[in-house]
């Protein structure tokens, strides 16, 4: 049945209270923990239908970008063991007109009532296969996913691997953009933001600085409230939340974290936290995004993701005799993780926009090394003691417009190639990345600088990706051929407004 108990789990995305309450191992989804707030068999999902008065079922799939798509059924209609078919040419990225027909296979597991419908709801994920053959659709983000998980088990290296993204996001009270042949512009407002202390109207001061909104109280945090709020529907839709906070930019920016999960499941606990992010805010007038760098001269939003194997229910990360309390295993995942970065951030890093985040001087991680401690460095090893429970690595560079199920599941794979090849990182620097000499720095290796730079490198580099069938070949083309067709080609062709301010006169 649909139930919350109040177990403590272990959390990736707050290190004090990992290290904290790392004396017990983690909880695996249905295991009695908060997270089990879910049918576990089709019988259950009829009986809660039934005995709780549930109105309409919303059937959720993903394509291949990362939005959630749906659409919705009668509660009467809905039988679990029944699949649902769809026109799979009018999802992005997935088929040709001529073979449009996909069927959609309920995922009850990840069942939860909808906080937003006016009448009673119950969103399920569901997996796509193809109608004819009964195969698990290699486009569907979803079950790459699974294939991951089930890739990770093959290899006898690990059983399970944990994910823990923070992913940040802006509140904006408006936001209005437009293209055409003869205009092309944005206009974001915030009345939090640091461009309003000279706006006339109900101005009462205690704007958010430019980079200075780290943990100011309020009345200078706006949002605390809000966060709040969104805090409560978390937690009601079985997200423990451990802390919550105005991030470094002006406008709103926040981060709330949230217990770790394993791969699938992390990914689909991100899809319901933007789904809830978003409602909440739409629900109090505001507007919130998950766009990289919404904001010029002022931080980005990053989704560092935390990350571990473990091996029947024992840590694999840790080793008091390493660095920064590294096994070999953690430092081989690490080196493979660096060493596919340029090809791996075309899928942890998919847009445009995320390369306006990635650039030096707000705080964001684009030197490929590995740190203790160092927000420096795209990879970081937080302190979390002596507890092997606890250690885990933080990957820095990706950001929330990735799709979570093809970011986490590259982010395995690469890590899982470096372990399989025990590939050693550099030596890790732990200075602070950005003070270096010019000369120091010339030898640090950087993140790519542009999307074509990425989509390039995964040309040149996917092979790692396609172990275990978990990526096909046809998903990569797919993926190289549908940035460069409907993200780059089009922005290349428009000019920018601020090629005006530097070339109308010439």
């Amino acid at each position: 049945m649909l139930e919350k108990s109040h177990l403590p789990k272990v959390g990736h995305a707050c290190a004090t209270a990992l290290a904290a309450t790392a004396a017990s191992p983690p909880h695996r989804p249905g295991d009695g923990s908060r997270r089990s707030w879910m049918f576990q068999n089709a019988d259950d999902a009829k009986k809660y239908i039934a005995d709780e008065d549930v109105k309409f079922i919303d059937v959720r799939f993903c394509d291949l970008p990362g939005v959630m798509q749906h659409f919705t059924i009668p509660a009467a209609a809905f039988d679990p063991d029944e699949e649902l078919a769809f026109d799979g040419s009018s999802i992005r990225g997935f088929q040709a007109i001529h073979e449009s027909d996909m069927a959609l296979r309920a995922d009850l597991s990840t069942a939860r009532l909808d906080p937003f419908r006016r009448d009673k709801t119950v969103n399920i994920n569901f997996f796509i296969h193809d109608p004819i053959t009964g195969e698990q659709y290699s486009r569907d983000p979803r079950n790459i996913a699974k294939k991951a998980e089930a890739y990770l088990t093959s290899t006898g290296i690990a059983d399970t691997a944990y994910f823990g993204p923070e992913a940040e996001f802006y509140v904006f009270d408006s936001v209005r953009f437009a293209t055409s042949a003869n205009e092309g512009f944005y206009h974001i407002d915030s009345e939090a933001g640091a461009w309003n202390t000279g706006a006339v109207e109900d101005n009462r001061g205690y704007k958010v600085r430019y980079k200075g909104g780290y943990f100011p109280a309020p009345p200078v945090d706006h949002f605390a409230d809000l966060r709040a709020e969104i805090s409560l529907e978390l937690d009601r839709a079985g997200l423990q939340v451990e802390r919550q906070h105005h991030e470094v930019g002006t406008a709103g920016q926040a981060e709330i974290n949230y217990k770790f999960n394993t791969l699938l499941a992390a990914a689909d606990d991100l899809m319901l936290f933007k789904y809830i992010v978003k409602n909440v805010a739409w629900r109090n007038g505001k507007t919130a995004t998950f766009m990289p760098k919404p904001i010029f001269g002022d931080n980005g939003s990053g989704m560092h993701v935390h990350q571990s194997l473990w091996s029947g229910g024992s840590p694999l990360f840790y080793d008091e005799q390493g660095y920064a309390g590294l096994s070999d295993t953690a430092r081989y995942y690490i080196g493979g993780i660096l060493k596919h970065a340029p090809s791996l951030l075309a899928f942890t890093n998919p847009t445009v926009n995320s390369y306006h985040r990635l650039v030096p001087g707000f705080e964001a991680p684009v030197n490929l090394v590995y740190s203790q401690r160092n927000r420096s460095a795209a990879m970081r090893i937080p302190i979390t003691g002596s507890n092997p429970k606890a250690k885990r690595v933080e990957f820095r560079a990706p950001d929330p417009s990735s799709n979570p199920y093809l970011a986490f599941s590259a982010l395995l794979l690469a890590g899982l190639d470096g372990v399989k090849n025990k590939i050693e990182p550099a030596e890790p620097i732990d200075k602070d990345l950005y003070e270096l000499a010019p000369e120091e720095h010339a030898g640090v290796p950087q993140v790519p600088t542009s999307l074509p730079a990425v989509l390039d490198a995964l040309e040149a580099d996917n092979e790692y990706l396609q172990a275990g069938g978990v990526f096909t070949a046809d998903l990569i083309e797919t993926w190289i051929d549908y940035k460069r067709t409907n993200e780059i080609a089009p922005i290349q062709l428009r000019p920018h407004p601020h090629e005006f301010e530097l070339y109308f006169d010439l």
